[in-house]
This record gives structure tokens, C-alpha cells and sequence, in this order.
């Protein structure tokens, strides 16, 4: 008999013509101590399984059964963690622990209840932070609390639904080795829920994905026969988890990754017109043919020194004195490259972007772009940020519209709807150019950041983390999406990113940072992997998890704070 059974379990929301199927006869035997990760897209359904299994909700048909008897409700046998926290803010970390300890073990005495809440305070590295409230806490702390709640009410079975899902790449890394080393503890069952396919070939025993909906199915087994512990950089030697990713990549991306809608009358060719801001552009003859001499140097996508930071630096003031975040910053690109900006979080690389935007002042040194400082802001750098910051009552169309009509001021309306429906279509929007903001998912409201940024024709690229708020899944469609677009222009960009993957993917180079204060570049990697790039032939390189490891032993030398020796560039 299976621990945790599902049998043709189905689930709709809604009714009538309004209903919206979820899951559809999903089957899933789970053994006593198997770790079990279910990877799928965002809305596929994932939280409606895990809410099912907890007792939070009812299936439409089927039975959910825990050691043959069916689940009819919540109970303190299965231990649930969500993504957000949900702590109580007026109670310490103690307090939100032994609120379900008091309530599970009524009957303990009062010194052996305080004991247990010690234990699993101690079990996730909070005892220092015990009497401290959730508002004192990080993110990171905030989700230990959450893990220790769930665990000291021993439950039989752990439910996990992306309980990492909003932390920073070394604070989930962190994390993960906790979650490792108490499940080894205890041997409990887990469903995990995750997006991330590392993350899931890390923890778990097998891995299944969730077909995307609606009426989302459960799809094949892949079994991790890869010894524990396990070791992140071991890993990357290890040809069982190489092969292990692959597999489970190409089979998310095969069964539907790309949902990009395309118009099939769609705009095919930008118009033949130059933005305000192109090299040798005369505002009194915007028509006027580019001299000879202008046209050869902008097609040279080689020219050196093309954008260039010389010495750069940024200083704060603070009540404790001056603060150096970033010093000394050297780095010099050509015309065309594309730089990922790597390093862990704080280390002052969306410093060094939004300086180079613009709109962050240049403490000393400089910054020249295609000859000419960058004292301000201006329509020849495109920036999309983490969020998109769109306007949510316009459309797309709009949206895009705003940029376009300021560095397109001489073109025709014609042209200017051209430009704006040409990459609108490029990014996936072809059939929701005139869909409010407001009404878009976080995908497609990036997808026209995205848009927006191109339609400028800038000479420069700045992306700040651009899908840094998304779930894995997704960022791995818009990430072909912006690798699709760049290749049809070869704008000059730079990445800001603390991903391993994405940096290899997306650049031609990879500038690493040391950790700040007075951060600076650390090592400069090339990135001869051929273009144009797809996530599975990156996996399928034999040169890419040399390239993997050589970023991954960076940033494991520069975790603990700066180090003392920095590579020459």
C-alpha cells in the first residue's frame, strides 16, 4: 500500500459556461520516505495538487488516500510551506513556532513543548534570532521559520509548494541544503512543487513533470539514481545528472514551453527609417541617405571600445561615513558584443547598470558610449528592468507606442505602427497587441518590456535582471524569445543576472564581480559556444559545464564576502 495515493483525481474551478478545467485524472503513488518533486509551468496547476493533497480543497471526482484512508481535510499529519511565508508579524520567531506546537501537544508538559520549539528553532539555524519578529528578518530567515512551523508538528508527510520560489540564488542554494540535510534526518515524504529542474534533481528521489493545462496531466517518471549528498559542484561532473537535466529540459520545453502567439498577418520587415538617435542623424533632413562614412562605421559591429567604463566608481554617504559600493570598475566592449553581468546579490551589478542608464550619478570615472559620455538618461539605451514598469491602463500597443513616437518623431504613422507591431509579434504578442496591461500575465507583461526596448532601435542594451521575477519555465521561453530578437539586430548589450545558465546562454563574454563593498570586476570569461543559442543544444555542448563550473567556483569563492585575491581581467 502506497503512503500517498491519487486516483483519477480531477479538479475544476468555476461553473457552467464559465467553468476552467485544472487537472484532469491525475494518478500519482507516493512510498513511505520518497522525496518526490513535481516540476511544471506557472498555472498548470501546481498549487490546486498540493492544496488537494494538504485538505485545503476538495477534488471534483477521484480520492486522495494517506495509508488507505481517504484525506477529507486538513490535518497535523501533513506539514504544508508555501511560497509566501504567511507568519504571524506580532509574534517572535519563537512564537509563530510554538503556536502549533501548543496546539499539536497540548497534553506536553510546558517545558518539554519549549524544548521541541528549541530543537527545530536550533535545527534551522534561528536560535539567534529567536525573539525576533518577522519584520527583523530576511527572506531567507523568514522561510526557515516556515520550514521549522511545518517540521515541529511532526507530520507523516511534507508538503512543499515552492517554498523557495522568491529568494536570491545563494540564499536558495542555502536553503535547499537544509531542506537535504533534515530530510535525511527524519526520511519523511515529500512533495516538493518547484519550477526549478536543479533544484528538483538536488532533493528528490523522482521527479515528475505537470503537464500544462488546462486540464493539466501528470507526465513520465524520471528516477535520480544519483547517490546523496548531493554536491552541487560534484554534480557538474557527474554524467547521471547531466544527462538526468537534459532529458527533463527537453521534455518541458517539447510539451509546450513556447505559448508566444504569432499573427499570421503579421508585420514581416522594419520600415526604412532611422531613429533620432542613430549616428550622423540630422533632425533637419531626418530623410536624408546616411553618408557613406557614418553607414561603414555603424555596420562595424567589431569597433572597439565601443561602450567603455574607465575607472569607475560609486560612493554613498552614510551615517557611518562614506560607502564605496562599486571602485575602480574596468571594462571595455565592442560595438555588438553582448556581457553578462555576474555576481551574488548586493555585489553592485544594477549599480554599475543604472549608471550606465543613466539614471544613477557617476561618482568618479566615466563612462563612454560610442564616443560620448553618459552624464543622463536617453532614448539610445534601452533598459527593461525585473519589473516592466508598464502603464497599466494602455495596451501593449501603447505601451510600446510611447518610446517609438519619441525617436520616431519624423516617421510616418504607418512606419510607427510598423515598428511597433513588428516586435511586438517578435516576442509573442502578436494576437494581445491590444490587450491591457493590467490584464497580462508577469510573462507577457516582460515580453513587452522587451518589445519596448528593441522598438528603440538603442544603440545599447541595459536588462537588469529582466526575468529575475518569473518562474524558471518561463524565463527559459523569454530567454529564447530575447536571444531570437537580439539576433536580428546585434544591439549592444548588457545583462545584469546572478544565474549560472543564463549568463553562459545569453553571453560573449561573462564579467564576474567581486562582492562588495568597493566592488570591482573580478574574471572575465569568454563564452565561445556558436550562435545562435537554444537552452538544449547549450546542454547538449560539450564545452558548457566547463564553462558551468568555472562560474560556479567563482561565486563559491566570493560567498562568504569579498576574497583577497581578485584575477586579473
Amino acid at each position: 500500500m502506497a503512503h500517498l495515493e491519487l486516483n483519477n483525481v480531477c479538479k475544476s474551478y468555476g461553473s457552467g459556461a464559465n467553468v476552467t478545467p485544472v487537472l484532469k485524472d491525475l494518478n500519482l503513488h507516493i512510498e513511505e520516505g520518497e522525496f518526490v518533486a513535481i516540476v511544471g509551468f506557472s498555472g498548470s496547476g501546481k498549487t490546486t495538487l498540493i492544496s488537494i493533497i494538504a485538505g485545503l480543497i476538495e477534488a471534483d471526482s477521484g480520492e486522495v488516500l494517506k495509508e488507505g484512508k481517504p484525506i477529507t481535510g486538513p490535518g497535523a499529519d501533513r506539514g504544508v510551506i508555501f511560497q509566501s511565508y504567511s507568519l504571524m508579524p506580532w509574534l517572535t520567531v519563537y512564537g509563530n513556532i510554538a503556536l502549533g506546537v501548543d496546539t499539536i501537544f497540548s497534553k506536553w508538559s510546558a517545558a518539554k513543548r519549549r524544548a521541541h520549539v528549541e530543537t527545530y528553532i536550533n535545527m534551522v539555524g534561528l536560535s539567534h534570532a529567536a525573539h525576533q519578529r518577522p519584520a527583523e528578518l530576511s527572506g531567507g530567515m523568514r522561510q526557515r521559520v516556515a520550514v521549522a512551523r511545518a517540521l515541529a508538528i511532526n507530520p507523516d508527510i511534507m508538503l512543499l509548494d515552492e517554498p523557495l520560489g522568491a529568494l536570491d540564488a545563494l540564499t536558495r542554494a542555502k536553503l535547499q541544503d537544509e531542506i537535504e540535510q533534515i530530510w535525511e534526518q527524519d526520511q519523511k515524504t515529500v512533495v516538493l512543487i518547484t519550477n526549478d529542474v536543479d533544484e528538483a534533481i538536488l532533493l528528490a528521489d523522482r521527479i515528475i513533470p505537470l503537464n500544462p493545462g488546462p486540464n493539466a496531466t501528470l507526465g513520465p517518471d524520471f528516477r535520480v539514481n544519483i547517490p546523496r549528498t548531493r554536491n552541487r559542484a560534484e554534480m557538474n561532473h557527474n554524467e547521471e545528472f547531466k544527462q538526468l537535466r537534459h532529458d527533463i529540459t527537453k521534455y518541458l520545453m517539447d510539451i509546450g514551453i513556447h505559448h508566444a502567439s504569432i499573427d499570421d498577418n503579421a508585420v514581416t520587415e522594419l520600415p526604412n527609417v532611422r531613429p533620432n538617435t542613430a549616428a550622423g542623424f540630422d533632425p533637419k533632413n531626418p530623410h536624408k541617405e546616411i553618408p557613406k562614412e557614418v553607414k561603414d562605421v555603424s555596420a562595424d559591429l567589431g569597433h572597439e571600445r565601443y561602450l567603455e567604463f574607465s575607472q569607475l566608481c560609486k560612493v554613498y554617504p552614510t551615517p557611518k561615513g562614506p560607502l564605496t559600493v562599486v571602485e575602480d570598475f574596468e571594462l571595455q566592449m565592442k560595438k555588438g558584443e553582448f556581457i553578462s553581468l555576474i555576481g551574488h546579490s548586493g555585489c553592485g551589478k544594477s549599480t554599475v547598470l543604472s549608471m550606465t542608464a543613466g539614471l544613477n550619478e557617476v561618482t568618479s570615472g566615466g563612462i563612454i558610449l560610442d564616443g560620448k559620455e553618459v552624464v543622463t538618461a536617453g532614448p539610445d539605451r534601452g533598459v527593461v528592468f525585473q519589473a516592466p514598469s508598464l502603464f497599466p491602463w494602455l495596451t501593449a500597443y501603447d505601451n510600446v507606442s510611447l518610446g517609438v513616437e519619441r525617436v520616431y518623431p519624423h516617421a510616418s504613422k504607418g512606419e510607427r505602427k510598423d515598428i511597433i507591431e513588428y516586435y511586438l509579434n517578435r516576442v509573442g504578442l502578436g494576437n494581445s497587441i491590444h490587450k491591457l496591461a493590467a490584464e497580462m500575465s508577469n510573462g507577457m507583461r516582460q515580453r513587452v518590456g522587451i518589445a519596448r526596448a528593441f522598438a528603440l532601435s538603442p544603440k545599447l542594451l541595459l536588462l537588469d535582471e529582466p526575468f529575475g521575477m518569473l518562474d524558471s519555465l518561463t524565463r527559459w521561453d523569454l530567454q529564447e524569445v530575447l536571444m531570437e530578437v537580439w539576433e536580428r539586430t546585434h544591439v549592444t548589450a548588457v545583462l545584469v543576472t546572478h544565474d549560472v545558465d543564463e549568463a553562459i546562454l545569453m553571453g560573449d563574454r561573462v564579467v564576474m564581480m567581486t562582492n562588495g563593498p568597493n566592488a570591482r570586476v573580478g574574471r572575465i570569461m569568454d563564452v565561445p559556444l556558436p550562435r545562435p543559442r537554444t537552452r538544449t543544444t547549450l546542454l547538449e555542448h560539450p564545452d558548457y559545464y566547463k564553462l558551468r563550473e568555472e562560474l560556479i567556483g567563482f561565486l563559491e569563492e566570493y560567498e562568504k564576502g569579498p576574497a583577497a585575491k581578485v584575477d586579473a581581467a
